[in-house]
């Protein structure tokens, strides 16, 4: 298997040969992780629901802002409709739903949503909840996806390119694992929008050479569309002038 400079697998995709498949969704595992999501994040004010959906129907449950928590938490559900592809090492990682979190003021309408400067976070969730479906693979916390191949800019307004998976870390930890029954528990993962220097330094030097970026400059689930990248520059030495 090709592997990064940091010793970490890297899964290579060829272009999808499966026709469309209809999918509905499963009622019963919807109710349940609506449940759990008020159940350690607050109500469910809209559910944007999938019209017509491929492979898996995916659907983006919202919690809007409050003063305890002053964010919008969209949380999807679908994704753990059918198991993934997980390795035979990992037969418990076959269930996965994802999140992200959006500043108070993001425009949250559909009206708003035609515009992908504001639109481009949920169709990130529903592209990478219906990926591992698509292409018979599977995600888990530490994978890393670029936006497309070369990656490039998600909307106009941003410079990220690529997400990172993550544990949330605005939530709860109870939050993060939900047991169906003693064959399936679904965890959830936080979806964290990358610069392409901070993708590449996660392939050279793996997760960590991240994570004191992260904590330095509060880098979460909470998407902050305009932060800087979180990679130090190297300053040139004075005596490189004039070479």
């Amino acid at each position: 298997m090709e592997q990064s400079e940091s010793g970490a697998p890297i899964y290579r995709h060829e272009n999808r040969e499966r026709d469309f498949e209809f999918a509905i969704g499963d009622s019963e595992n919807i109710e349940k992780i609506s449940e759990h999501i008020e159940r350690h994040i607050g109500p469910v004010a809209t559910v944007f629901h999938e019209v017509i959906s491929d492979l898996v129907h995916i659907d983006v449950h919202i919690v809007e802002p409050t003063e305890a928590r002053p964010c919008y938490t969209l949380v999807t559900s679908g994704m753990s409709d059918i198991a993934m592809a997980s390795p035979e090492d990992y037969p418990e990682f076959k269930y996965s739903e994802l999140l992200i979190c959006l500043p108070p003021d993001w425009a949250m309408s559909q009206d708003a949503w035609k515009e992908e400067k504001n639109y481009w976070p949920i169709r990130t969730l529903k592209f990478l909840s219906r990926f591992p479906h698509e292409y018979q693979t599977w995600l888990w916390a530490l994978h890393t996806i670029p936006n497309g191949n070369p990656p490039e800019p998600f909307a106009p307004n941003v410079q990220m390119s690529g997400v990172m998976l993550l544990p949330p870390i605005t939530i709860a930890g109870e939050f993060q694992e939900l047991v169906i029954d003693e064959n399936k528990t679904i965890h959830f993962h936080a979806v964290i929008p990358l610069h392409a220097d901070e993708m590449d330094l996660k392939l050279k030097a793996g997760a960590e050479a991240l994570f004191d970026g992260f904590e330095k400059h509060g880098v979460s689930e909470l998407l902050n569309p305009s932060r800087s990248s979180v990679v130090e520059k190297k300053k040139k030495s004075w005596f490189s002038f004039g070479r």
